[in-house]
């Protein structure tokens, strides 16, 4: 990938230096599904101090006694065996729900108001706290429709939270979208729970977003996400190209303060189309929107055939790629990354990142979770390395856009 010579990183950080008067709005953290393995990576990369390396404090949304089961049936001790706390708890979910203005200092004020309550001045928690309660006790890889309701609240507090500027992203862990829809949840519009794309979108009132999932090699950005293939084609009109281009170069400049972003696309069809002979989309669809791009002076191409572009020797010298349909570019991607890869929405009011993984059931709780070292020693299924990613680009972004600011 393309790097830009600027002064991103010092300006970044000379507003940071200059608000060091008072603490930067914090990173919220969702841990998604209480049964799945979201708290345990929340824990391990607390115990392995991973969460100081950040430029921001990090808030996580969890049921508290939840919580502290699931640390001490992962690491066989209790937590009050510490010598030092891994969280302090700043207020639950009700306060914040029915606070009738959650204003740009809100959490900070928080944390301050338990700082001096509490923890002495010389001892830092690894995170704070916001306690969201559970309707029903959490075992450890059982679902329980009765705190489908705690999942969703959490998701509530993160839009209110970030989009009133008192926090400075987004990151959410994993969650079970088949609790969620027995439980009967529904969208904004009254529509079936689909996931959190959806769920922020919604709230945000944003007629369109673009997912976008990142790690060290590329950044690949879907026109379509979640569709049969056949209906794939159809979907691919002038309306949703320009609008997936739009969004992605709005927060390539915002958000990672990129100001001049090179940007690759992939065409629909085998070999681009073969100049309409294996398909007509390039020329009728996708092309013409590029060109009003190009022509603007964006640094973007035409539909290049998809074997060509997930090359070294073009992937190199760009930002980012947009793919037409999910499986065109996610698996060359994961393959490049699979553990590390992070997922986000663009287009939202707010940063939001998340893991790209899911509940694992099947290793919520185990002593292997301990650690990031046991975790890939056993198979690396339930490490930490996604949620790591989505926090450090989280944190990367929100740098970004402070100094844009």
């Amino acid at each position: 990938m393309t790097t830009h010579s600027s002064d991103l990183d010092s300006s970044s950080q000379n507003m940071m230096d200059s608000q060091s008067s008072f603490a930067l709005p914090p990173l919220i953290l969702t841990t998604g599904e209480p049964a799945g393995i979201g708290m345990d990576i929340v824990l391990q990369l607390a115990v392995a101090g991973e969460l100081s390396k950040l430029d921001f404090p990090v808030v996580v949304l969890a049921d508290e006694e939840a919580l502290k089961q699931r640390f001490e049936q992962v690491y066989g001790k209790q937590i009050q065996s510490l010598e030092a706390p891994l969280w302090q708890r700043i207020t639950q979910a009700s306060e914040v729900i029915n606070a009738s203005d959650n204003s740009p200092q809100f959490l900070n004020d928080k944390i301050l108001q338990a700082k001096s309550a509490g923890v002495a001045a010389d001892i830092s928690p690894k995170f704070y706290l916001i306690h969201v309660s559970c309707d029903s006790p959490v075992i450890a890889g059982q679902l329980n429709v009765d705190n489908a309701a705690m999942v969703i609240t959490q998701l509530q507090i993160a839009h209110e939270l970030a989009q009133s500027k008192a926090a400075s992203a987004i990151v959410t862990g994993p969650l079970q979208k088949s609790v969620l829809i027995d439980a009967g949840i529904t969208l904004e519009d009254g529509s079936m729970f689909t996931g959190h794309t959806e769920f922020f979108m919604q709230k945000s009132g944003c007629d369109n977003v673009v997912m976008m999932l990142a790690n060290n090699a590329m950044k690949v950005a879907l026109v379509t996400i979640h569709m049969p293939l056949k209906e794939v084609a159809e979907a691919i009109t002038p309306e949703n190209v320009r609008q997936t281009v739009q969004i992605l170069l709005d927060d390539l400049q915002q958000k990672f303060g990129l100001a001049d972003p090179k940007v690759l696309v992939c065409g629909l069809n085998p070999h681009a189309g073969e100049d309409g002979h294996l398909g007509t989309e390039e020329i009728e669809v996708i092309n013409p929107v590029l060109k009003q791009f190009q022509d603007k002076g964006v640094n973007i191409s035409s539909a290049m055939p998809a074997d060509t572009l997930f090359t070294q020797r073009h992937l190199k010298h760009c930002d980012a790629v947009i793919a037409m349909y999910h499986d065109q570019g996610l698996p060359v991607l994961k393959s490049h990354g699979f553990g590390d890869t992070v997922n986000l929405t663009l287009g939202l009011p707010y940063i939001r990142t998340s893991v790209d993984h899911g509940t694992a059931l099947d290793l919520a709780g185990n002593k292997s979770l301990a650690s990031a070292e046991t975790a890939k020693a056993d198979g690396g299924q339930a490490s930490s390395s996604s949620l790591w990613q989505a926090l450090k680009m989280a944190n990367d972004m929100a740098k970004s856009t402070l100094a844009l600011s």
